[in-house]
């Protein structure tokens, strides 16, 4: 069995790539906690929080 990679070992590039992901992320979950609690809500993570719909990881059209 291949051991895994550790982050050091990655090209620069996709250290780089890893980093900004990272901070998309960070930015999300900041702009998610912001928004107001909702009332009686479906609960769960606000299904737009990437900028388009979203359900079960998956990006879906009405």
């Amino acid at each position: 069995m291949e051991p895994k990679k550790r982050f050091e070992d990655l090209p620069p590039a996709a250290q780089r790539a890893l980093l900004e992901a990272e901070e998309r992320r960070k930015q999300i979950d900041a702009k998610q906690d912001a928004m107001p609690d909702e009332v009686n809500g479906r609960g769960g993570l606000e299904p737009t929080r990437y900028d388009d719909w979203e359900i079960k990881g998956l990006t879906v059209d009405f």
